[in-house]
């Protein structure tokens, strides 16, 4: 959209842009909406020095249409350019393709690397860990009982939603979780691990005999979520260097965690997809298998003791979902501890081994009477979950868990928790002298790291970015080109400023939104899995926008510089580019401050324009006041006594009156034949009306300060002597 400034009627407008002048749409609404108002009854007088109407003189005064029929123009163009848009929305639906389509990565060989037979891998890793054990006993959660069930009639503050469970897992143990959904499965992985940050627990657990404690238990284990997030635009040995730069003590060195990336790629073969990017999950990069194994690895070159799965198979089919359970066994052969959750009400029903193709089980459920067998070929998970559901206990009469509580197998069990729960001779607990295994330092290069590979290979943010400034650059510049002379000149140079800070502000502040919104999810689990604290992150990602930024000063200031025809002195050419930068940066830095602190991208966006509309508001307050010259800047005199706090707070308002300081700050003479106002010579009003106590119609009102007769600008406020007005107008336009 070609901006049409304010103060610019069509005969101000350059040739080559009358088609842009033309096909606007607030140019027909702007003009309809005032020849409404302004053709009026409440406007009709009649001037006697130039027998229009008031409304009709303020309309030529502003370079606007005065004729009536304009109101049923601007009514026309608007539903037609609303017509022509539907319809090209409905062509570009019709006819165009997707920009990118996901596509499987394959192998170095050109087979799909999840064909490939799991043959001599090596599952050494290079690093040492200490094996460790889980024991829970009695392990109850609850929450605050929702208010929609107190209105269905529950008595109860609490709701529980773990009911005593207890167990233990060893190392080079594949332990599952099996349920129907809703049973407490990811809520009992959640409170071993430590991620739930809510609620009410109660119970022991125990870290290899001692009791856990998060901050240390953190350093040893890994977590695999479900959700597979991971940063879209970093390739998967990244992902992995990234993750063990961070979490491997600071005594291993570079080449070390090198070593060992290679061998966690072999061992969740990962390695042919070793330069491939992450991608966003079902539009991009890695299928869901790979990015399954991607989580696990993520997790193993920590180093971790002790590993939790939320559903590393969920969403699969039988083809990948062996890939990944192929890789989880890799993972249990290296001796560590595997919590690995498959998919009644947080309650136990069987806790112990499952044996050769699950005889053990099978056998623990088909003695109880009234279970039917399972059939030949029948899935033993599947059978499970069938004959112990609700409906079954209720046709059998029985409950499951009480018959669990009164077996051998419950009785054997607790006594493993009690020998488990206890420390071996010659062991301590675990302690680590920081909580991060990097300093501050170390964690904003790593962040920095990662976050300059995400911008530089997210051309759709950061090339656009830079393309769309050079172009609107040059538009914006073509539209303003020439020197800037008469005193309506200056105000349609101020218009520019105004219009330039809002166009590229407010793109740079949402687009930033998407970036913030993906990288704070992943930042979630990145920190929850100890790598960083908040604040090297948001500096690293604070850090990276600079040069983009630097790069979108330059190219617009040097451009609308040369051909706006401001003066060419080296210092007001830094001062302009000096304020445009902050100016960027604070829009920028807003977008990422309103992303953050919102829930989702939409939120983000409604909450921004809304702060945009209140950074306009004098635009909007000067509409007040037609007597006011400019429909951009309104002087802090003019503002309701209630609102002037607003010219200190508003950043846009610092940024026009830095922008126009530093252009005119230094003019010494206007012309007097330029000083006119609604088409009338305003000279000789101004001489006249000097010695009034009501401001003029002109730029210019009578102050007295300190006992001396002043005349002060009524857009910026500043002070003239009332003897220097004949000539030399000094700080003024």
């Amino acid at each position: 959209m070609i901006p049409r400034f304010n103060h610019c009627c069509l005969e101000s407008v350059k040739k080559w842009w009358l088609w842009g002048f033309c096909t606007v749409p607030v140019m027909y609404a702007q003009t309809a909406i005032l020849v409404n108002e302004f053709t009026g009854h409440k406007w009709s007088h009649v001037s006697s020095n130039t027998n229009v109407s008031v409304g009709v003189e303020i309309l030529k005064s502003r370079g606007f249409f005065t004729e009536a029929y304009w109101y049923w123009i601007g009514l026309g163009a608007l539903f037609g350019m609303m017509l022509v848009y539907n319809f090209c929305y409905v062509l570009a639906l019709t006819f165009l393709d997707p920009l990118g389509k996901p596509q499987p990565l394959l192998s170095e060989d050109g087979n799909e690397d999840n064909e490939r037979p799991n043959q001599n891998r090596n599952k050494r890793l290079v690093l040492p860990f200490e094996p460790h054990t889980i024991t829970f006993d009695e392990i109850k959660y609850s929450v605050d009982m929702p208010q929609e069930m107190k209105d269905h009639g529950a008595n109860e503050d609490r709701l529980v939603l773990l009911k005593g469970v207890s167990g233990a897992f060893r190392p080079g143990v594949l332990t599952a979780l099996k349920g129907v959904s809703g049973a407490g499965k990811t809520t009992l992985m959640d409170v071993l691990a430590g991620r739930k940050t809510g609620g009410y627990i109660e119970g022991s657990i125990t870290i290899s005999g001692y009791p856990k404690k998060q901050e240390t238990f953190a350093r040893i284990c890994g977590y695999c979520e479900q959700t597979d997030i991971h940063s879209p635009y970093v390739t998967v040995y990244e992902s992995l260097l990234f993750s063990a730069w961070l979490r491997l003590p600071q005594d291993v060195d570079s080449e070390t965690r090198k070593i060992l990336v290679e061998v966690v790629m072999d061992l969740v073969e990962l390695t042919p997809l070793r330069g491939g990017l992450v991608g966003l999950p079902g539009v991009s990069g890695l299928s869901a298998e790979q990015r399954k194994r991607l989580a696990i690895a993520v997790e193993l070159v920590a180093n971790p003791s002790i590993i939790f799965m939320d559903e590393p198979t969920s969403g699969l089919d039988a083809r990948a979902a062996a890939i990944v359970m192929r890789a989880v066994r890799n993972t249990v052969d290296t001796g560590r501890t595997v919590l690995f959750l498959m998919k009644r009400g947080g309650q136990e029903i069987y806790v112990g081994p499952l044996g050769q193709q699950s005889s053990h089980m099978i056998n623990y459920f088909e003695a109880i009477e009234g279970v039917p067998r399972i059939r030949n070929g029948q899935n033993p998970a599947t059978w499970m979950l069938e004959v112990t559901s609700s409906a079954q206990e209720t046709i059998l009469g029985i409950d499951f868990a009480d018959l669990y509580r009164s077996s051998d197998l419950y009785r054997k069990n607790k006594a493993l928790i009690d020998e488990l729960s206890n420390p071996r001779a010659g062991t301590k607990d675990l302690h680590f002298p920081t909580k991060y295994s990097q300093p501050s330092s170390t964690q904003f290069m790593a962040c920095l790291w990662k976050q300059h590979w995400s911008y530089w290979r997210n051309p759709p943010y950061t090339a656009v970015r830079i393309v769309f400034t050079f172009f609107m650059s040059c538009a914006l510049g073509l539209h303003i080109l020439g020197h800037w002379t008469t005193e309506s000149d200056v105000f349609n140079a101020m218009g520019s400023m105004y219009c330039a800070i809002f166009l590229f502000s407010q793109q740079c502040a949402s687009s930033v939104h998407p970036i913030v919104v993906i990288e704070r999810a992943v930042s979630y689990r990145e920190r929850a899995a100890g790598m960083y604290s908040a604040l090297p992150f948001a500096f690293g990602q604070v850090v990276i926008e600079i040069p983009y930024i630097f790069a979108q000063t330059m190219i617009y200031g040097l451009i609308v510089y040369a051909m706006i025809g401001f003066e060419w002195v080296a210092a007001k050419l830094m001062w302009y580019l000096y304020i445009m930068f902050f100016t960027l940066s604070y829009f920028t830095f807003y977008g990422m401050m309103t992303a953050a602190m919102t829930p989702n991208l939409q939120i983000a966006s409604i909450i921004s324009v809304g702060a945009y509309s209140l950074w306009n508001i004098d635009r909007t307050k000067v509409n007040r006041a037609f007597n006011e010259r400019s429909f951009i800047v309104v002087s802090m005199q003019r503002t309701p006594v209630w609102w002037r706090w607003y010219h200190w707070g508003n950043p846009v308002a610092w940024t026009l009156y830095g922008l126009v300081a530093s252009q005119y700050g230094d003019a010494r003479r206007v012309s007097s034949t330029n000083w006119t106002e609604f088409g009338v010579s305003s000279r000789n009003r101004f001489e006249q009306k000097l010695d009034g106590d009501e401001p003029t119609l002109v730029g210019w009102w009578p102050v007295e300060i300190n006992g001396v007769r002043d005349v002060q600008c009524r857009y910026c406020g500043v002070a003239v002597r009332e003897d220097s007005r004949s000539e030399k107008l000094e700080k003024g336009f």
